[in-house]
């Protein structure tokens, strides 16, 4: 398993459009991907290859992240996905 903690800092969060993007790229991997609001003592892992799961975490702008992957290229897994968030989906 390989994880790394992130802070989203596009304005729109992990909403929508970025969550999309997100799921899209995790789909590109066989690995189970997680992702995991930290901010939130009762919040639990969801499967990172889910809208649905994703969208009703309600992630959104400053909130830390931790984005796990376990399994084939699990390092490429949450690299690529951490370089998405850093990227801040694009958004300026």
């Amino acid at each position: 398993m390989y994880s790394i903690q992130t802070e989203l800092k596009n304005v729109s969060g992990l909403h929508a459009r970025p969550a999309s993007e997100f799921v899209a790229m995790a789909k590109k991997f066989q690995s189970a991907i997680t992702v995991q609001r930290l901010d939130d003592e009762d919040a639990k892992p969801v499967n990172a290859k889910s809208i649905i799961k994703i969208l009703a975490q309600g992630i959104g702008v400053g909130t830390t992240i931790e984005i796990a992957a376990d399994g084939p290229y699990e390092n490429e897994a949450v690299e690529q996905l951490l370089a998405l968030v850093e990227s801040k989906f694009g958004e300026d």
